[in-house]
C-alpha cells in the first residue's frame, strides 16, 4: 500500500503541511495518493539515523552486504505486479518498458552482490620491501550518501537504481530524494528496500526515502553536515546547482552528477555507400525510443555532404515520420520539450527533415529532425542545445576538416558514435575520431547510443556538462568508486589488518615484496 509518507529508516513519517499528487500523463489526470513533503526535522532525523547506521554498516562483511542487495532484488520481484502498475500510472511508459527496466534494476543489484562476493573491488595493494615500511592500501566507505531520483528512469536510476545499489555495496547508507513525478513508485520500491534491510538484519537507517514537491528538501539534504557525497541524474541546471551548494559547505563534498548530452553520431562516407536506408531506419528508432527521453538519445548526427548523405537524410525523415508519436513522462516535461524545440526552430539556417502535422493527445510529443550546414552550427550555440525528447539535428559538413572542427567545438558528451564500413577509412579520419574521443565517455562503433549495459567495463559519464566528474561512471560496477576513499596501513600486525590486506588473501591487485612486483589473479 502506498501511504504518501516518508520512510525514515524503518519508520513512516508525515509531519509536513506541503502535499502533492503525481500525474498520469497518459490520461492527463492526478493519481489518487497524496504525498507529504519531508520537513527539515524529518530530513535531519533521516540523515542523523543514517550516520548512526554507518557506524554499524561499514563494518558489515562483503558477504553480508551481498545478501542484503540480493534480498532487495527479491523483494522487488515479489511486488512486481504492483510496481509495474504504479510505474505506468506515473510515467505513461508502456508495460514492456516497465518490465524491462525493473529487470535491469534487479539485475544490477545482483551484479553488485556478485562484485562483493568476488572481493577484488576494494583494490587491495601490498607493498613490502626490505628496509622500507610495510604499506597496504584498500578502499573504504565514506559515509551517508544522498541519491536524487531521475525523472526518466523510475526504477533503474531512482530509488533502488545504480546510485543506491553501488553506495549500499560500498558500505554507505543511502537517503533518497524521491522524484516528485513518480513518488508512488519510489515509495513502493523503498518499502521493498526497508523490508530487505529488516530481513537481513541491517541497521535501522541504512536507507531512507524523502518526498519532495520542489527543491527545498534536496537543498537541505546536500547541505546537511553529515552527508558525505551526492548522486544525481538530471538536467545541467539542476546538477550544477547541486555542485555549487556542495562546494559552499563548511566541508565541501563531491556531487557526482550525470547531466546533459546530445550524443554525436559521426557518419563516415563508407557507412552510407550501401546502407543509407538501413541506418535511416535504425536511427529513426533510436531517436524516438522512449519518446526521446533517454540521456543517450542521438541528438546530433554529422556527415560529409554527398548524394549518399542526402539519401540517408531522406530515409531518416521518412522512417521517423512513420513512427507514431508517444506520451512523455509528465506535462511539465512535454512543455519543456516544446519550449526547447521552438527555441532551436526559431533560429535561422536550417532545413526541416520531418514534416509531420498530426493532431496529438495531451502530453504526446511530435518527433522532429532538422538539417543544418556545419558553418551555421559552428556560429550558433543554440544548435548545440539538448532538446530532451524525440529531436535531432543533422550537421552537413563540407569536408573532413570541417567535420573535425565541429567536433572540436562541441561540449562534453556521454557517448559518441562512429558509423563506418571500410577499415582503411578509419585511418584517414583518425584526427576526427580523436576529436570525438576527447569529448565523450563511451565510443560506439556501428551501433546506436541508446541502451546502457551494466558491466565492469561500462562508462556512463563524460567531460562536463555530460557529468560533473569525468573520472567516474554512474552505471556499471566501477560506479562504486564514487562512494569510497583509499586508506593505507603502515607496519600493522597482519592479524589486525582488514581481511583484504592480510597476507593470506589472494585478491590483492599488487604485491611488491623485496622489490619484486607480482600481480595476483582478480
Amino acid at each position: 500500500m502506498i501511504t504518501g509518507k516518508n520512510y525514515i529508516g524503518e519508520g513512516l513519517s508525515a509531519l509536513g503541511a506541503i502535499t502533492y499528487k503525481t500525474i498520469n500523463p497518459e490520461t492527463n489526470s492526478e493519481n489518487e495518493t497524496t504525498f507529504y513533503e519531508a520537513t527539515s526535522e524529518e530530513v535531519n532525523k533521516a540523515v542523523t539515523l543514517a550516520d548512526k547506521a554507518f557506524d554499524v554498516y561499514k563494518k558489515t562483511s562483503d558477504a553480508e552486504r551481498a545478501t542484503f542487495l540480493e534480498a532487495i532484488a527479491q523483494e522487488l520481484e515479489t511486488i512486481k505486479d504492483d510496481l509495474v502498475e504504479i510505474y505506468k500510472k506515473e510515467s505513461g511508459l508502456p508495460d514492456g518498458r516497465a518490465n524491462g527496466e525493473l529487470a535491469r534494476t534487479t539485475g544490477q543489484l545482483r551484479a553488485f552482490a556478485a562484485m562483493l562476493k568476488d572481493g577484488s573491488w576494494v583494490e587491495a595493494i601490498i607493498n613490502k620491501s626490505e628496509g622500507k615500511p610495510d604499506l597496504r592500501r584498500m578502499q573504504i566507505p565514506i559515509g551517508p550518501i544522498v541519491v536524487f531520483g531521475a525523472s526518466n528512469f523510475p526504477f533503474a536510476f531512482s530509488t533502488a537504481g545504480g546510485d543506491t545499489a553501488s553506495a549500499l555495496a560500498a558500505g554507505c547508507p543511502v537517503i533518497v530524494k524521491s522524484h516528485p513525478l513518480h513518488a508512488g513508485t519510489g515509495e513502493l520500491v523503498a518499502s521493498a528496500i526497508v523490508k530487505a534491510a529488516r530481513k537481513t538484519k541491517m541497521p535501522n537507517g541504512v536507507f531512507s526515502n524523502m518526498n519532495s514537491k520542489g527543491i527545498e528538501v534536496g537543498k537541505l539534504l546536500v547541505q546537511h553536515p553529515l552527508v558525505k557525497a551526492v548522486g544525481f541524474t538530471g538536467s545541467i541546471k539542476g546538477g550544477t546547482a547541486l555542485c555549487k551548494l556542495a562546494s559552499e559547505r563548511e566541508e565541501p563534498i563531491p556531487v557526482y552528477a550525470e547531466m546533459g548530452s546530445i550524443n554525436p553520431v559521426v557518419i563516415l562516407p563508407s557507412a552510407l555507400k550501401d546502407k543509407a536506408q538501413y541506418w535511416g531506419k535504425q536511427y529513426a528508432g533510436s531517436i524516438t525510443a522512449g519518446t526521446g527521453q533517454f540521456c543517450t538519445n542521438p541528438g546530433l548526427m554529422l556527415g560529409i555532404k554527398s548524394k549518399a548523405l542526402d539519401q540517408f537524410v531522406v530515409a531518416l525523415g521518412e522512417a521517423t515520420s512513420e513512427i507514431a508519436p508517444a506520451c512523455m513522462l509528465h506535462p511539465s516535461i512535454k512543455a519543456q520539450y516544446d519550449k526547447n524545440k521552438e527555441e532551436v526552430l526559431s533560429q535561422p539556417g536550417f532545413n526541416p527533415v520531418t514534416t509531420l502535422d498530426v493532431k496529438l493527445k495531451d502530453n504526446y510529443a511530435l518527433q522532429h529532425i532538422i538539417a543544418v550546414d556545419a558553418e551555421v552550427f559552428l556560429k550558433n550555440k543554440t544548435y548545440h542545445k539538448e532538446v530532451f525528447g524525440p529531436f535531432s539535428i543533422i550537421v552537413q559538413c563540407d569536408d573532413k576538416d570541417q567535420l573535425t572542427k565541429v567536433l572540436e567545438a562541441m561540449e562534453g558528451q556521454l557517448t559518441g558514435t562512429i558509423l563506418n564500413e571500410d577499415p582503411k577509412e578509419l585511418f584517414d579520419f583518425s584526427e576526427t575520431i580523436e576529436a570525438l574521443k576527447s569529448r565523450v565517455g563511451r565510443l560506439i562503433f556501428n551501433g546506436v547510443p541508446t541502451g546502457v549495459d551494466v558491466s565492469a567495463a561500462m562508462t556512463h559519464g563524460g567531460p562536463f556538462p555530460a557529468s560533473s566528474d569525468s573520472k567516474y561512471t554512474s552505471v556499471g560496477l566501477t560506479a562504486v568508486k564514487r562512494w569510497v576513499r583509499p586508506v593505507s596501513y603502515q607496519d600493522w600486525p597482519d592479524a589486525l589488518l582488514p581481511k583484504a590486506l592480510q597476507n593470506s588473501n589472494p585478491l590483492q591487485i599488487l604485491r611488491t615484496i623485496n622489490g619484486e612486483v607480482t600481480k595476483n589473479a582478480l
